[in-house]
């Protein structure tokens, strides 16, 4: 029985396309339904579905870079509006899409085409990766990143953008340290800083270390532990943040 996730921020369109699947393919087993694109991403990496349904704009991570993260390991069909700019580039590129709301006829299209090529093995060819690389930077031209999404146990967490103090990377997670009128805390999101530095103010935060960025207006000095290494104090913080020899040339003094 092959196995599909859907990803929508609006509860209507995701109610609307889940029925309009049962109709269409009966056989269909829909582990998971999604309410943002990081949590669509969390559900595929636990459930490996073969059919990803993801909606274009989306907090946290549009379905664009969802499919971008998926890369070729299932088949992904986009859920736009009428009037998106992403549609002429999906009908350039080929790329299975359905508009909301969805049609009955254009869904059965859709889902006939991905039928066949399950049958396949997935390819993530050149072509569309170059596609979805074109359309992370236009899509996220449109919706800004301003709230951060993070799941902690059952609560989905939001952080303002404004509120972080920094971010710091490992090879699987994104630490977020925020402050705001409610006091200090930190989440866990799975977005790279690649990804977040495309998205936020080059001009407010400031890339010291491959795997730290900072908010300038939290720093209160660098300091220079030898001739090689520095690091950075922080405003009512106890914590010492590394900058890499690639970025010390910001911190030269008078």
């Amino acid at each position: 029985m092959p196995s599909a996730l859907i990803a929508d921020d609006e509860q209507a369109p995701r109610a609307q396309l889940l029925l309009a699947l049962r109709s269409a393919w009966p056989e269909l087993d829909v582990v998971a339904t999604c309410v943002n694109g990081v949590d669509a991403w969390d559900a595929f990496l636990e459930h490996e579905p073969q059919v990803c349904f993801l909606d274009v704009r989306m907090p946290g991570l549009t379905g664009i870079e969802v499919a971008h993260r998926i890369h070729g390991r299932a088949q992904v069909v986009f859920v736009s509006s009428y009037g998106d700019h992403a549609l002429a580039a999906f009908d350039a590129g080929a790329v299975d899409y359905v508009m909301k709301p969805v049609e009955a006829a254009r869904l059965a299209q859709t889902t006939q085409r991905v039928k066949a090529r399950l049958d396949a093995p997935v390819a993530a060819t050149s072509a569309l990766q170059q596609l979805l690389n074109q359309l992370v930077g236009q899509v996220r031209k449109l919706a800004p990143l301003e709230v951060l999404q993070a799941g902690v146990g059952k609560e989905v967490r939001l952080v303002r953008i404004e509120d972080v103090v920094y971010f710091e990377s490992d090879t699987r997670y994104t630490r977020v340290v925020y402050s705001n009128s409610e006091g200090d805390g930190e989440v866990l999101i799975r977005t790279p800083l690649k990804e977040l530095l495309a998205q936020i103010d080059a001009g407010r935060f400031w890339q010291l270390h491959r795997s730290v960025i900072v908010n300038h207006r939290h720093i209160a000095s660098a300091v220079r532990v030898d001739e090689g290494n520095m690091v950075l104090t922080l405003h009512g913080r106890t914590e010492k943040l590394p900058v890499s020899r690639h970025f010390q040339g910001l911190f030269k003094g008078q």
